[in-house]
């Protein structure tokens, strides 16, 4: 079955690049009209005009989904030239690095704010507006390390264990008013923000390798293939899942203590 978002409107967050633009490109494609935010300006509206230049449906509206007021602003006007609100892809995320020690508050708050407080945000400004519409779906991007943890990452991965809980929260909120509320769990996607945070790296070619090792499929994602995660949870396809998450991470959490230890310990048949 492939979903079609025909007559639907759909706000789209960190649209300007990575997962955010790839899924804002993907439910165009599927005849959604597509409001993208991002503080972007420039790239987001050239992803705009590129949607709409072979005939979809988008607009770009500036905004920094950490102020309550620039999202409810942008939710008001896009719901309003757009016609509703039937889906919301949050996407926008960033990562920063240091354990709890080395974290300074303003780390902290920085991560909290792009990553986990936009979600509330959202949420709170959107949802009146699916009610409107006798329903809707939303679609929060967490991360594997929303239920694991990689080491020097405390605000990211508190950041992402706490997207999933308000997920939940809200799911569990709305379902009696037909809003179903659902999370993907990318694992490596080959976005701008992994290629910068590689990039921190002393050998980024061989943390890339490390990375694409790490998945049972021998490679990181694609934005495209998350994109396709996000279109399906918030499809009709979907119309009896809510409230929990779908794992997008090309078999990185299989192999009990990670594929290095599969592929030279007990996986590779010396032991049991």
């Amino acid at each position: 079955m492939i979903p079609s978002f025909k007559g639907k409107v759909a706000i789209v967050t960190g649209a300007a690049m990575g997962i955010g633009e790839a899924t804002a490109r993907k439910l165009a494609e599927l005849g959604a009209a597509v409001a993208l935010l991002d503080r972007n300006e420039e790239k987001g509206a050239a992803v705009a005009a590129a949607i709409s230049g072979p005939g979809g449906r988008a607009k770009f509206y500036a905004c920094d989904v950490g102020s309550a007021r620039q999202v409810q602003e942008a939710v008001e006007k896009a719901a309003g030239e757009l016609g509703g609100v039937d889906v919301l892809a949050s996407c926008a995320g960033i990562q920063r690095y240091g354990d709890v020690v080395a974290t300074e508050e303003a780390l902290w708050d920085e991560v909290m704010t792009v990553n986990l407080k936009s979600f509330y945000l959202l949420c709170r400004s959107v949802i009146p507006h699916m009610l409107k519409r006798g329903g809707g779906s939303i679609v929060a991007v967490g991360s594997v390390q929303s239920i694991t943890a990689l080491p020097n990452s405390a605000a990211y991965v508190t950041s992402k264990h706490a997207i999933l809980g308000l997920v939940r929260a809200v799911a569990l909120d709305y379902a009696p008013k037909n809003i179903r509320v659902n999370c993907v769990l990318p694992g490596a996607i080959d976005t701008p923000m992994l290629r910068w945070s590689i990039g921190q790296c002393a050998d980024p070619e061989a943390v890339l390798a490390a990375c694409n090792r790490s998945h049972a499929l021998g490679r990181i994602g694609k934005p495209a293939e998350i994109a396709d995660a996000i279109a399906y949870l918030a499809s009709d396809a979907a119309s009896f899942i809510t409230g929990t998450y779908l794992l997008a991470d090309g078999g990185m959490l299989i192999p009990a203590g990670g594929m290095s230890f599969s592929e030279g310990g007990t996986g590779a048949g010396h032991g049991s």
